[in-house]
């Protein structure tokens, strides 16, 4: 059985490039392009991994976050983010972020290994 990835993102490029490297892994790959579609998805199903973007409609990463701390889920989630400031690092890591990507210094090379080492 393939592990699944959640892939929180609202920007459709970017969900549809990192969803083909993830199936190109072999991980099974479900999509929310917002926060509240995440939440849903995650209550539904308990993914292994959530891949989580902070800005986004229709609640942000931070309340994806909190619902997943509140519900006490023990999945990791990897936060993907153009935010850099050490306050929103900070932010994500009190409530369980295990890690967190800049989106615009990303290298697919130094994700995918991160990826599996929480899978």
């Amino acid at each position: 059985m393939s592990k699944v990835v959640l892939l929180v993102e609202d920007d459709a490029f970017l969900r549809e490039t990192l969803r083909l490297t993830l199936q190109e892994q072999g991980v099974t790959v479900e999509e929310a392009a917002n926060g509240e579609e995440a939440i849903q998805t995650i209550d539904r199903r308990q993914p292994h991994l959530v891949l989580l973007d902070l800005l986004m409609p229709k609640s942000d990463g931070y309340a994806v976050l909190s619902h997943i701390k509140e519900k006490a889920y023990t999945f990791p989630v990897i936060i993907l983010s153009n935010l850099s400031d050490y306050l929103d690092h900070e932010k994500c890591e009190k409530l369980g972020a295990k890690d967190y990507f800049i989106k615009s210094d990303m290298d697919e090379d130094e994700l995918w290994p991160k990826i599996q080492r929480y899978l």
